[in-house]
């Protein structure tokens, strides 16, 4: 036995050094946006397709092609120039193998391979080899067909010519097959997370035919995607659910050239956006085709100029009614949908997950592109400014007669005044880390809650009746709702979207658990939609923040034969389960229609107990797909609405 191990002794025969991709293995969720879980696994599917983007970015390849295949991987194929298949002097080995041996390898670092790219650290396509038990790699290249296999990042199969390639084909196809040790309990790819990718991806590349199929079913099934629209296009679908002010987007793209440390860039920009009637605002950021999921320099510089132009042109045409309060850049913001787009030559992002881009040359060109382009548009189009202008006019109004309202759902502190809403029974912690918050559906159920709850880190909120609907409600009627106002001097934190400075404080939480309950009926689940909406809409980082959760209180109360305990059913296939298995015995069954029928003791054992509960965590997978959500059931246009229930009718239970 060694010594040292024994001991406690601290040498150097403790330091290891992981070689290669044995450092992903070990620590996967270093390398993978989203980790070992469901985004995690999706990711890797999302590095390989993002690499053949950056052949159509290059103008080499029209083509990407998605395949789900039947065994559980997933192929991606590309018409571009192929994988360098030639040996790399100082390797010794084929370029393509080490491109997929190797962090930090590529042709992403080579500013003559690629003008602009996704890829920024030539990490992604060898992480996801280390994380996959079978990964093939196909180059037609030359006339010949090249083939390449892996096993958890290690060649098992070098690269070697198995046939001809067709006449004039060339480009790569990448097959995968995700490490299920490694990503636990995934049934598989989500087909609708996969196509809401490549449908924004056909969108932001303006032309490229982009075909997923898949093949796990009895039937495969093919969609093609390719939109000429553009930005354009993508604008307007995300403005469906309220009434456009004007039919045809506006239009915003140029390429600027921009001062940089490494001398003068060319930076291309892509803005398009259009308003509605709604009085939310959806913003879509993208740098090289990446989604920029919290902005960054290029939204900064698109808010500068979008609202230096407004301005002036309220200015020049006197749009403005004296006396009226000026609008700021959140009124001019109101019910706008907007997607920016920019390529440039060397990304910087906050981090490998890019959800924010920081190169503060994007934000002086697409500044520049927009001011110039806005103006053009503007003097153009007089009406559809006039439209905007009275638009921002009127949330400018709002915002003033919301302005007390506001001031009273501030965070209050517990310490210093008696803010805090009366219905609201606290819990006695003060730490937000342990302490809930419990919405819950009407007094009666509310009274059961808090005498069931454990008082020492849950708090009890009862509404009375269904909540605002705030998708059709401009934000100072928001404000002074009974109800909204004292969920927000409950959490503590403030509101997003309302134009004040303040928005929206996470560190002000007062409980990092705040929970939805609700009946288990219709009523109940309108609720719930209601209160999602609002916390989308005005408290979204809270859902980001991964604080905001479902409950599950149960459909049904069993007693089993002579059994005096009753047991707790949540679903109507669990209940017929249950009486499959004891079809020789009479049930007792009690159906909860209401949190109220349940007493505080069964309230607690079921929904509300750390130990036995079922919590559901609200989280976003995807921005476009939640907004156009909300905006077709929760929006003031009815037959998005109709067609979506219409079409979504047969998964719906209805009680009689």
């Amino acid at each position: 036995m060694n010594a040292n191990k024994t001991s406690g002794a601290y040498t150097a025969e403790n330091i290891k050094v992981l070689r290669g991709l044995e450092g992903v293995r070990k620590r996967p969720a270093m390398y993978v946006q989203g980790g070992t879980g469901i985004d995690g696994y999706h990711q890797l599917l999302t590095e390989i397709i993002d690499n053949a983007i950056d052949e159509s970015l290059a103008g080499y390849a029209d083509t990407v092609e998605v395949t789900l295949n039947a065994d559980g991987s997933a192929s991606v194929t590309d018409n571009g120039r192929g994988i360098p298949v030639d040996t790399m002097e100082r390797e010794g080995r084929p370029a393509i193998e080490v491109i997929f041996t190797e962090l930090h390898a590529g042709g992403k670092f080579d500013s003559g391979a690629y003008k602009v790219s996704g890829g920024l650290h030539g990490v992604g396509s060898s992480v996801v080899n280390a994380l996959s038990t079978d990964f093939m790699a196909e180059v037609w290249l030359d006339g010949k067909h090249h083939r390449i296999r892996f096993h958890n990042g290690e060649v098992v199969e070098p690269l070697n010519v198995v046939g001809p390639a067709p006449k004039k084909k060339t480009g790569t196809r990448v097959t995968f097959h995700p490490d299920m040790s490694v990503f636990k309990d995934i049934e598989g790819f989500d087909y609708a997370r996969v196509r809401r990718r490549l449908r924004e991806l056909a969108f932001l590349t303006g032309g490229v035919k982009i075909v997923l199929t898949d093949e796990r079913g009895d039937t495969p099934k093919t969609e093609t995607f390719q939109e000429q629209g553009g930005v354009a296009a993508f604008a307007k679908t995300l403005a469906q659910g309220g009434e456009l002010l004007y039919d045809k987007p506006l239009v915003m793209s140029g390429t600027a050239s921009v001062q940089t440390d490494q001398g003068m860039q060319d930076i291309e920009v892509d803005v398009g956006l259009v308003h509605n009637s709604a009085y939310g605002q959806t913003i879509l950021t993208y740098a090289n085709m990446i989604t920029n999921r919290d902005g960054g320099t290029h939204l900064t510089g698109f808010k500068s100029a979008y609202t230096r132009v407004l301005n002036n042109y309220a200015r020049s045409k006197n749009l403005l009614k004296k006396g009226d309060p000026a609008p700021t850049g959140d009124d001019f913001l109101e019910g706008i949908s907007c997607v920016i787009s920019v390529k440039l030559p060397d990304p910087q992002f906050e981090s490998q997950a890019k959800v924010k881009l920081l190169n503060p040359e994007a934000q002086s060109a697409v500044n520049s592109v927009v001011y110039e382009k806005l103006t053009e548009e503007l003097e153009e189009n007089p009406r559809i400014g006039r439209q905007i202008i009275e638009k921002a006019a009127q949330a400018a109004r709002a915002r003033e007669a919301a302005r007390k309202a506001r001031d009273l759902v501030r965070r209050a502190n517990p310490l210093e005044n008696d803010d805090l809403p009366g219905k609201l029974a606290d819990c006695q912690s003060e730490d937000p880390s342990v302490s809930e918050l419990y919405i819950v559906e009407g007094d009666s159920a509310g009274g059961s809650a808090k005498q069931g709850r454990e008082r020492r880190f849950q708090a009890i909120l009862p509404l009375r009746g269904k909540i605002l609907n705030v998708e059709k409600a401009n934000i100072g009627k928001i404000l002074k709702n009974a109800e909204i106002r004292a969920m927000v001097a409950a959490i503590g934190a403030g509101i997003e979207g309302t134009g004040d400075d303040s928005h929206f404080n996470l560190d002000e939480v007062r409980y990092h658990r705040i929970i939805i309950m609700t009946d288990a009926d219709h009523d109940g689940s309108h609720i719930r939609t209601l209160l999602l909406t609002f916390f989308y809409r005005f408290m979204r980082p809270l859902i980001d923040a991964g604080y905001l959760y479902i409950a599950q209180p149960p459909l049904y109360g069993v007693r089993i034969g002579r059994q005096r305990d009753m047991r707790y059913v949540y679903d109507e296939a669990a209940l017929v389960e249950l009486q499959r298995k004891n079809r020789d015995k009479r049930f007792e069954i009690q159906r909860f229609k209401g949190l109220g029928e349940m007493n505080p003791e069964q309230l607690w054992e079921t929904t509300m107990n750390p130990e036995t509960r079922v919590l559901k965590r609200v989280t976003i997978d995807d921005v476009l797909e939640a907004s156009e959500t909300f905006e077709v059931l929760m929006g003031t246009e009815v037959p998005p609405r109709r067609e979506f229930i219409e079409t979504n009718a047969h998964l719906a239970s209805i009680d009689i």
